[in-house]
């Protein structure tokens, strides 16, 4: 298939309902408004395509974008081609949600997460602070630097306060990520999250209250302490 195939497919997969959703949380036209359960057919048929995954991504349109990132192939992809996608995320569920996931699946992810959380761009220092969310999620303990993430999670309690929202969201998610999925530092997750509190940030136009020490502890109830996705991307 070619990328004005895959449009076509894409626009008769489109809902209004899902569109206007989605412009609600930050999208832009264009774009049609496709769920992601809706992509899975689509996706099956193409399977990983890096060259038709960055003519997609490069449309502007939001649910190309997300496609695109369903079809990448991050094995191939370079720093430089992660610079590109995340200067074309202009909101948080392309940069946390696409760009993010897809460069949790690297061996470059760490280095360019880290570039990413030291910059002074909203949706890099989010979509940096995403991709450790992913790779903890996703991958063995003995893969991280266990001193780098106890700084890490020091440098969440000192900055999280006064930090943009798309920030303290990714921040507030870290903290909850180690608490359950890496188990070295889940004590230190706990301390940090009782000690940030509760953290209020505006989401589509409202103020919203998140809670990382809630959370891990709704988790570890349920059993899921040490919990490792099987798949980053879906």
């Amino acid at each position: 298939m070619d990328v004005e195939m895959v449009m076509q497919e894409l626009e008769q997969l489109g809902k209004e309902r899902t569109k206007k959703t989605y412009i609600r949380n930050g999208a832009h036209e264009p774009l049609f408004g496709v769920a992601t359960g809706a992509m899975k057919p689509l996706f099956k048929k193409i399977k990983k395509n890096q060259p038709l995954a960055e003519q997609l991504y490069a449309t502007g349109n939001y649910d190309a974008m997300y496609f695109a990132g369903m079809i990448a192939d991050p094995s191939v992809m370079t720093v430089e081609d992660f610079e590109r996608w995340i200067d074309g995320a202009y909101f948080y569920m392309l940069s946390d949600f696409v760009v993010a996931v897809t460069l949790a699946e690297t061996d470059i992810a760490q280095e360019v997460a880290d570039q990413w959380i030291a910059s002074s761009e909203e949706l890099k220092i989010s979509a940096g602070w995403s991709c450790y969310c992913w790779l903890l999620g996703n991958r063995a303990d003995s893969e991280f630097n266990t001193i780098k993430i106890a700084n890490m999670l020091d440098q969440v309690k000192k900055t999280i306060h006064h930090s943009p929202d798309r920030t303290k969201s990714a921040m507030n998610n870290f903290v909850y990520t180690v608490g359950i999925s890496y188990v070295p530092l889940h004590e230190k997750a706990v301390e940090t999250a009782n000690a940030i509190g509760p953290v209020e940030i505006n989401h589509t136009g409202k103020k919203k209250t998140i809670s990382a020490s809630e959370s891990i502890q709704k988790e570890v109830e349920r059993g899921k302490l040490g919990f490792k996705r099987k798949y980053v991307r879906c």
